[in-house]
C-alpha cells in the first residue's frame, strides 16, 4: 500500500532520472541523475519446457489452493536455480564466492554496454566475443566505463523456443556464442561488474570447462544468461536494473531484467 504522496513522488522520480550507480570503491552514489524514456523488459517468460543444462525438468509447479475452494489461488514451485533469464552468483563457481542474496544493489543498477557479434554468430554458432571485439567497439564507442555490465547480443534469442537454442549436434555437443575468457578477463581490468548472454551460458557451447565462469565469477562479478530483448537497446547509453533473487545462499535464480533507455 503506497502512503499519500507517494505515488506523485514515484512519478518526479520518473521523469527527473534515477541516480547513477556508484563507482565500485567510490562509497555514497554521486548527484548525477540518469533520466530515461522507455524500459524495456530483458526476460523472457519461463515455462517447464525452457532450455536447461540439467537433464530433468527445470520447473515443475503444483497447484496447492484455488479460488474456488480455498478462496485463494496459489502454486507451488519446485525448480533448478539456473533456469530461464537468470542470473550466476559469484558462488555458481567460487565456495568463498557471495551467493545471491549478499549481491550488493549498487551493483545491480549499472551503466549497460551492448556488443553485437550477430554477423560473426550468423556463419558460426560457435562464435565468441573476444578482445578484439572488445577493442573495436571501444575505438568506434568510446571506452568501456567501469561499474557496467556488458550484454553479449548474437541474435540468439530468436531460438528460445526450439531445440536450436541448445543446438546440440548427434554426440550432445551443444553450439552457441559465447564470451571468450580473455574477453572476460579485459573486462575484469575494465572494472565492468557484470556479463549478460542472450544464449544459454556465458561460455560459448562446446565449452566442456568453462573458462569464461571461472575467470569471472570468482572476481565476485555476476552474470545473466538467457537475456531477452537485447536487440532493442543501443550500443551504450541504458541502464540494466537486475532484479537478483534475495535467498539466502543462492547460487543464482530466474531473474527479472529491465533496462532504462
Amino acid at each position: 500500500m503506497c502512503v499519500p504522496g507517494c505515488l506523485e513522488a514515484i512519478a518526479r522520480g520518473s521523469r527527473r532520472g534515477l541516480a547513477a550507480p556508484s563507482d565500485r570503491a567510490a562509497g555514497p552514489l554521486p548527484t548525477e541523475r540518469r533520466s530515461f524514456t522507455r524500459v524495456v523488459d530483458l526476460t523472457h517468460a519461463m515455462g517447464p519446457d525452457f532450455p536447461s543444462f540439467d537433464p530433468g525438468p527445470g520447473l515443475v509447479t503444483e497447484t496447492v489452493a484455488t479460488l474456488a475452494r480455498d478462496g485463494y489461488n496459489m502454486r507451488r514451485w519446485c525448480l533448478v536455480e539456473h533456469i530461464g533469464t537468470h542470473l550466476d552468483a559469484p558462488i555458481h563457481y567460487a565456495d568463498d564466492g557471495a551467493s545471491a542474496d549478499r549481491l550488493t544493489i549498487e551493483d545491480l543498477v549499472v551503466p549497460l554496454v551492448v556488443v553485437d557479434i550477430a554477423g560473426k554468430a550468423q556463419d558460426d554458432p560457435d562464435a565468441r566475443l573476444t578482445p578484439d571485439d572488445l577493442l573495436a567497439f571501444e575505438a568506434a564507442r568510446g571506452a568501456i566505463p567501469a561499474h557496467s555490465c556488458v550484454a553479449l547480443y548474437s541474435g540468439w534469442e530468436r531460438f528460445v523456443t526450439g531445440p536450436r537454442f541448445c543446438n546440440a549436434d548427434t554426440d550432445g555437443v551443444m553450439h552457441f556464442p559465447g564470451f571468450h575468457a580473455e574477453a572476460a578477463a579485459l573486462l575484469i581490468e575494465r572494472g565492468a561488474v557484470g556479463l549478460a548472454v542472450d544464449t544459454l551460458s556465458l561460455d560459448h557451447g562446446p565449452s566442456r570447462d568453462f573458462p569464461t565462469h571461472r575467470t569471472w565469477l570468482p572476481t565476485g562479478r555476476w552474470g545473466l544468461e538467457a537475456v531477452a530483448n537485447l536487440a532493442m537497446l543501443p550500443p551504450v547509453g541504458a541502464t540494466i536494473v537486475v532484479g537478483a533473487p534475495k535467498i539466502e545462499g543462492a547460487t543464482g535464480g530466474p531473474t527479472r531484467v529491465l533496462a532504462l533507455v
